[in-house]
């Protein structure tokens, strides 16, 4: 892979965090391919675990976070790997879960593959066991 398709996937990523950051659901959507698996394994007491490829699903999967969450508590990026398309994102948030007050800490790491300036694949590995004690209150 071309330096330009690095430079382009870590463009992507670091646009994609910028916007998460800033709860810029419309940006976030825009960033995806019109096919693109999104994947993010969890109970179902987590709202946003599941399995997703359609665009008209994106808005109300980012959406929920505001929804169910108060303001990160913690959130640091703390590594980033760029080979060609693909891109491994380490790091660790905290956040605290409204409905119970509960906070949990999850340390995730996320693989974001990028084809044509657009995000067609999306798995996040988190502590899964970690939220839905926050969520089961």
């Amino acid at each position: 892979m071309s330096n330009a398709t690095r430079s382009s996937t870590a463009a992507v990523v670091e646009s994609f965090f910028a916007r998460f950051g800033a709860g810029d659901v419309p940006g976030l959507v825009d960033l995806f391919a019109d096919t693109f698996d999104l994947v993010v394994d969890g109970t179902p007491n987590i709202p946003w675990s599941g399995r997703r490829s359609a665009p008209a699903e994106l808005p109300d999967f980012f959406g929920s976070f505001g929804r169910v969450l108060g303001p990160a508590q913690e959130y640091e990026i703390t590594t980033t790997v760029v080979d060609g398309g693909n891109a491994v994102v380490l790091g660790h948030n905290k956040f605290e879960v409204l409905a119970t007050g509960r906070s949990f800490t999850n340390h995730f790491a996320l693989h974001i593959a990028v084809r044509d300036g657009k995000i067609t694949t999306y798995h996040m590995y988190e502590d899964t066991y970690a939220i839905d004690a926050a969520f089961a209150g």
